[in-house]
């Protein structure tokens, strides 16, 4: 298992714990990941809103530079938006031929050109049908049995490119998670909206939908994400909505190479544990008897 890595902006920063551990964790899983080299950033949400061409150019030179690094065509992207515009790309110019030639007058610029023969897969599905169920159950050296884990899959990871799971009702986390030992909290909520960007420009349109994911993941000791927008709704504004709605919503959210990579026997610091925003004490005793079974 041989890819080519793409972490995107999110990792180098608020996202560290992401980039640490979908390191260590495959690692640890016997894949082998080659950074790109001079990759840059991807255009994110805000490039569309600037130029067609930027928002298009932007990922396609990232392509491009792994195109020209050789060996694999195999792309691993973590972040859900990154995977997303590079996706884009990549789609678009199967059908498009003259969009292709149009980004390759624009990549002349800098010397590059790009071809359209890589392949842009999420990390999810890397793990889902790379790695295994099977595989995991097989390297769990600390079984998370006890724990009730709730799957986020978000919006952007599965839509509008339906290619490993069902966006409308997805289940390609659960047997990943069962595979580590945990119990899956079942819930219709692993497909909804976090509000993405809108906890910037519309915060009460945020709050609401977060709220709600919040609410319906009671019961479960944590919720693991596979985006670091997600991730930051979910984490960051857990004290203010449970004051604004009068309960306690807190709840531990990890990403799903932290979780993992925990039943691999990775240590919570080896995984970036100490860099999430929100771990609750329930769910750091849960983990430590684990560890304790275990031994």
């Amino acid at each position: 298992m041989k890819y080519l890595y793409y972490p995107g902006c999110s990792l180098e920063g608020s996202a560290r714990e992401y980039d640490r551990s979908t390191r260590v964790f495959l690692t640890a899983a016997g894949a082998e990941l080659t950074e790109i080299e001079g990759w840059t950033c991807c255009g994110a949400s805000a490039a569309e809103a600037t130029s067609r061409n930027l928002a298009l150019a932007l990922p396609a030179r990232n392509l491009a530079l792994a195109e020209k690094m050789g060996g694999t065509k195999e792309i691993l992207v973590p972040c859900s938006a990154c995977y997303l515009n590079l996706k884009a790309v990549e789609e678009k110019v199967k059908r498009d031929a003259a969009l292709l030639d149009r980004i390759n007058d624009i990549l002349a610029a800098e010397g590059l050109h790009f071809a359209g023969r890589v392949r842009v897969r999420h990390l999810l599905e890397v793990i889902v049908r790379d790695i295994g169920p099977d595989l995991i159950s097989k390297k769990t050296t600390r079984s998370l049995a006890g724990l009730s884990i709730a799957p986020y899959y978000g919006c952007q990871c599965l839509r509008p490119y339906a290619i490993f799971d069902d966006p409308e009702a997805p289940q390609s986390m659960a047997p990943i998670i069962e595979a580590s030992g945990a119990a899956v909290h079942h819930w219709d909520m692993g497909g909804k909206c976090c509000g993405a960007a809108h906890m910037n420009t519309k915060m009460a349109v945020g709050m609401e939908l977060v709220r709600s994911i919040l609410s319906r993941a009671r019961g479960a000791d944590a919720v693991v994400t596979v985006c670091p927008m997600c991730q930051m709704n979910l984490e960051a504004y857990q004290d203010k909505i449970s004051k604004l709605s009068g309960e306690n919503l807190t709840v531990t959210v990890l990403y799903l190479p932290q979780l993992l990579g925990l039943a691999l026997g990775l240590s919570e610091q080896e995984v970036g544990l100490d860099l999430n925003l929100a771990v609750t004490a329930g769910f750091k005793e849960k983990l430590r008897e684990s560890m304790d079974t275990a031994a």
